[in-house]
């Protein structure tokens, strides 16, 4: 698929904006109060100092990284997120296609951008989600057990692969973009998940994989695979 490639200046993603202001707002309220409790004792400088670690890392949770992928696209499947790769190997899918898949899993930390991108180049053929448990998202059945998103994507050549976003013990909440019917590229945002989770993506038996068991991840950056 042929396009102009847009570069988005987004430094802070849209789905923090609600929860930062609330943030700011609630911590500038108790700095407050304790320095009138206070009249400005050492306690007051130690909960300013809490509160603006606690905002920093809000903020670098909901950061929004300007990245273009520069390579070649076809058959190029491309990190979701970043993370930690923590699952590649052949599994049984159940849910959609009934069939052995490859499976590759980048689990997402605290400290990961937690944007989601397309991995491949394609048409949406379909969207659902999934309620279920909360269990920590590093585990083998969190895949299958927890509330989950599922995005199935026809690339160009007419192979079709499945992008799980998969909710954690502190994530509770996905945001899935994708739209059936629609066309979707590398470089566009997926979804996101708050607060560590993780993404699976399934491929065709065959395809292969170019990354490795505790390799790092940086979304749409990252070549993981390479379709047949």
């Amino acid at each position: 698929m042929n396009r102009i490639k847009k570069l988005k200046k987004i430094r802070i993603h849209h789905e923090g904006t609600h929860t930062l202001v609330w943030s700011a707002a609630v911590l500038a309220v108790i700095n407050a109060l304790i320095f009138y409790l206070t009249e400005g004792h050492a306690v007051f400088y130690a909960t300013c100092l809490v509160s603006v670690v606690a905002y920093l890392l809000l903020v670098n949770f909901f950061r929004c990284p300007i990245r273009l992928f520069n390579g070649d696209t076809e058959k190029v499947v491309v990190a979701p997120a970043d993370g930690k790769v923590v699952v590649a190997e052949e599994v049984d899918e159940g849910e959609y296609f009934h069939d052995k898949r490859l499976m590759i899993s980048i689990f997402m930390s605290l400290v990961n951008v937690h944007a989601n991108w397309f991995p491949v180049d394609g048409v949406v053929k379909k969207v659902g989600h999934q309620n279920g448990r909360f269990v920590k998202a590093w585990l083998p059945k969190a895949s299958t057990d927890n509330e989950r998103s599922m995005i199935v994507i026809e690339t160009p050549e007419g192979e079709e692969i499945m992008v799980r976003q998969i909710a954690g013990a502190l994530a509770r909440r996905i945001e899935t973009y994708a739209k059936e019917g629609e066309d979707c590229y590398i470089d566009e945002h997926l979804g996101f998940i708050k607060f560590g989770s993780r993404v699976d993506v399934y491929l065709p038996l065959g395809t292969e994989v170019k990354v490795k068991l505790g390799q790092s991840t940086v979304g749409n950056q990252t070549v993981i695979a390479k379709l047949k």
